[in-house]
């Protein structure tokens, strides 16, 4: 199939490049950045030399895109707000698009407009939107042309919450995450704070006490016991280049069973090969994931408090950005969800 990435200059965005280049069922037509516009592909991405071809990056006008007559489908790695300006007509035009933007996440225009700071740019899409996590939503193109790809960190609190909440193993109500994220998380753009002399040797929590991503992560974590759910997130910035290890707290519900938790996760996901359960004793470890789209989750019993400490490890170039975005369009294609994945 003939596939676009437009935006492509980020890391999310190459390493779609890179995985999407390599992929058997995929032929990558297009790939669009106003900075690179004109550069050959192996020349700015130099891990690419050798099986690049010629592809340069290219700057079509969104009308031009909708009016290609050679491709199909069109992954997004834009900003949001951006992002939306481009699905739109592309949708129209009846092409297919997997967003990796925020803007059609959610399903709420006020959620979005209060996490965002600013209306969303066509609201009557929202509820057409599949969100793209495709170990809790079932995917295909008969429901919808547009997927909207989770992001980072709701991945790695929502896989793990969501079978034990929906299986009523855990309360509800005071539920704790806390995030550490490797520094590509925070995109490409130039800023003081993300500068080497900064970051190395820190860490700092940062969006406090509302990031845009607990939107998503609420949004989502309702729906699996229909009631609205609201936890306290907590984001940091640390010195590695990519990857996120989150910590979750929560209330056990009718005594601590650790292995109630495990079995649900094991009925919940068996037979997907992209979530992988760790034995007791063992905790996930950012170092083991980065590179796979693989997601590690644990949990260990906290006697002393009733809470049962929960973790998840991935790479949040992957399996929360690039990898998730191709494992959906795997599904929705009807190819194997591994196909051309690590």
């Amino acid at each position: 199939m003939n596939v676009t990435i437009v935006g492509a200059s980020g890391y999310s965005g190459r390493e779609l490049v890179s995985l999407l280049l390599c992929h058997p069922k995929v032929n990558l037509v297009g790939v669009t950045s106003r900075s690179l516009f004109g550069q050959n592909i192996q020349s700015t991405i130099p891990k690419l030399r050798g099986s690049a071809k010629d592809l340069t990056f290219s700057n079509p006008s969104v009308k031009e895109l909708a009016e290609n007559p050679d491709c199909d489908l069109f992954f997004l790695a834009l900003p949001h707000g951006t992002s939306a300006t481009y699905a739109i007509p592309l949708l129209e035009a009846g092409k297919k698009v997997i967003d990796l933007s925020a803007d059609f996440r959610l399903n709420s225009a006020e959620c979005y407009e209060e996490f965002y700071g600013t209306p969303h740019p066509s609201p009557n899409w929202l509820k057409k939107a599949s969100y793209g996590l495709p170990e809790i939503h079932s995917l295909s193109w008969e429901n919808t042309s547009l997927i909207a790809s989770p992001g980072c960190y709701p991945t790695s609190i929502i896989v793990p919450l969501f079978p034990i909440l929906k299986g009523g193993l855990i309360e509800k109500n005071h539920i704790i995450a806390n995030s550490l994220s490797g520094v590509s998380g925070a995109g490409k753009k130039p800023s003081e704070k993300l500068l080497y002399c900064e970051r190395n040797e820190s860490a700092c929590a940062y969006g406090l006490p509302k990031h845009r991503h607990l939107s998503e992560i609420e949004e989502q974590l309702s729906l699996a016991i229909s009631e609205n759910i609201v936890l306290s997130f907590h984001p940091h910035l640390v010195p590695m280049n990519r990857g996120i290890c989150t910590t979750i707290s929560v209330l056990a519900k009718g005594g601590l069973k650790r292995s109630e938790i495990w079995e649900c996760w094991n009925t919940f996901y068996k037979n997907r090969k992209f979530v992988h359960l760790l034995n007791e004793g063992e905790h996930p470890d950012v170092s083991h994931v980065v590179g796979t789209n693989r997601i590690d989750i644990s949990v260990s019993e906290d006697a002393r408090t009733g809470r049962y400490i929960i973790c998840s490890a991935e790479d949040n170039l992957f399996k929360g950005a690039g990898g998730q975005a191709v494992q959906a369009m795997n599904i929705c294609q009807g190819y194997d969800e591994g196909e051309g994945l690590p």
